[in-house]
Parts: structure tokens; C-alpha cells; sequence
């Protein structure tokens, strides 16, 4: 990117700043991903993939939703390369793909869970869990 001359100079030392900046495309695919993500029910059945390798129907009887609903939630995230399948029979099973994406969406989400979503313990005692 060609130098930048800003029209307000706030004393802030830029050089370089823009040399390692993504293109505007990228920043896209990343919005495209979290837009993928921006459904819990989605959340959940990305999170159970994570875990377990399942079926549309033992998926649906997991996150007490119709199968339509979730297979219409395995399109888009077969869709977005973070989960795949593989036929067995009649029977098709899912799975989180094997990528860094996909285990590193996993991962911000399990730690995003632990950081905004606090448990109680048996007493009702907020409990923050670190690491």
C-alpha cells in the first residue's frame, strides 16, 4: 500500500502499520465466518461436532430441535468448510473438519464460554475459571 497521509496528524507512529494490514477481502472472509457463527443453535451443533461425530437425527434429539432445522444448520456450516461428512449406508454422519480454523473456532468459543458465561457451584457461588 502506497504511503498514507492522513489528514489529521495525531502523533501516533504509523509507519508500517498498513504494510502488514490484511486486504479488505480478507477481513470479509473473516466477517463471512463469524456470520456463519452468529446463530447459538448453530454454536451448539458446531461445539457437539467438536466432540462427537453424529447423525442428523441423534443431532436433533441433542439440541431438541427438527431435523430440517439442523440440517439446515449442517448446510451452511458444511458450507463454510468448518464441518464435514462422510456416507455410511443410508446414513450420514458429521463431523468439525480436521483444519486450524475449525479447532481454533472451537477453541475461542470453549474459552468465550468459560470467560462470559460463569458457573455457579452447589451453593450458587460464582465460580471463574481461568486458563
Amino acid at each position: 500500500m502506497p504511503e498514507t497521509h492522513l489528514p489529521h496528524n495525531h502523533g501516533q507512529a504509523l509507519e508500517g502499520t498498513f504494510d502488514h494490514m490484511p486486504r479488505t477481502e480478507d477481513f470479509q472472509t473473516v466477517a463471512d465466518v463469524f456470520k456463519l457463527l452468529s446463530d447459538g443453535s448453530r454454536i451448539r451443533i458446531f461445539w457437539l461436532l467438536c466432540h462427537c461425530e453424529e447423525c442428523v437425527i441423534n443431532l436433533s434429539a441433542m439440541v431438541q430441535m427438527s431435523s430440517p432445522a439442523v440440517s439446515h444448520h449442517l448446510k451452511q456450516l458444511k458450507a463454510g468448510g468448518l464441518i464435514v461428512s462422510r456416507r455410511e449406508g443410508k446414513e450420514v454422519y458429521y463431523k468439525a473438519a480436521d483444519t486450524e480454523a475449525a479447532q481454533l473456532l472451537h477453541h475461542t468459543i470453549e474459552k468465550l464460554v468459560k470467560i462470559i458465561c460463569p458457573t455457579e457451584d452447589s451453593r450458587g457461588e460464582v465460580l471463574h475459571e481461568t486458563g
